[in-house]
């Protein structure tokens, strides 16, 4: 018998609650990339991508700069 089960889907939060996330994120990294250890063009990524069910919630979150995360995507 198939049994069908509802498919749970990923925390996505308001924009005002991603902006405090977002903040609570680079505080807690200590406004630094998370990569080279660099403090300016700080980004937050996702360490599973939204577009693969990643949640945005903390622990799915890190700081890296702008360069880090451009070598991360490529």
């Amino acid at each position: 018998m198939n049994r069908s089960f509802p498919k749970n889907s990923p925390l996505r939060l308001s924009y005002a609650n991603y902006q405090e996330l977002h903040k609570s994120v680079l505080r807690r990294d200590g406004w630094r990339c998370q990569l080279c250890g660099s403090m300016k063009n700080l980004e937050v990524h996702h360490r599973h991508y939204r577009s693969h069910s990643g949640e945005d919630t903390e622990d799915n979150l890190i700081t890296l700069c702008s360069k880090c995360h451009k070598t991360h995507h490529s």
